[in-house]
């Protein structure tokens, strides 16, 4: 497994990105999902940061959401797998979630694979729709799917 740090920052532009999402990419207005961007990728130091944009567009109030991910090389090799930890998000919410992968460069990541729902957990139990839902994007090299 990789060695992953986790910053999350607020963001005073959060509704600037909801609507950059929305403009860009209608089906990620919509209710009844989960829309998952992976927004950037930068080498940082001897790593890469990945930068997600997640929108809680499900109608429901999430305590607990995270991903198993696998990454692919060029090669369309798996070099890993790791689990991809949003926390909580209230509905319409969007949060924007930075993870550095160490010892990793960008550029040898060619695809990342949403291989599982980790956890998806409202006040009432768990849901399956952050799977079924679940809408991804990616604005950069690096794609993002299921």
């Amino acid at each position: 497994m990789l060695k992953l740090t986790k910053s999350i920052f607020n963001v005073t532009a959060t509704i600037a990105a909801a609507a950059t999402l929305t403009f860009a990419n209608p089906a990620l207005a919509q209710s009844g999902n989960f829309a998952l961007e992976l927004n950037t990728a930068t080498d940082i130091g001897d790593g890469c940061q990945l930068t997600y944009v997640a929108t809680n567009n499900t109608g429901i109030a999430l305590v607990e959401t995270a991903y198993q991910v696998a990454l692919f090389d060029e090669n369309s090799l798996v070099t890993g797998t790791l689990v991809l930890e949003f926390g909580a998000l209230p509905v319409g919410k969007t949060k924007v979630v930075q993870f550095n992968l160490a010892g990793k460069k960008c550029a040898s990541i060619s695809r990342i694979l949403i291989n599982d729902v980790s956890a998806c957990k409202s006040v009432d139990g768990t849901h399956d729709f952050c799977m079924s839902g679940l809408i991804t994007n990616s604005r950069g090299d690096i794609q993002l799917g299921v």
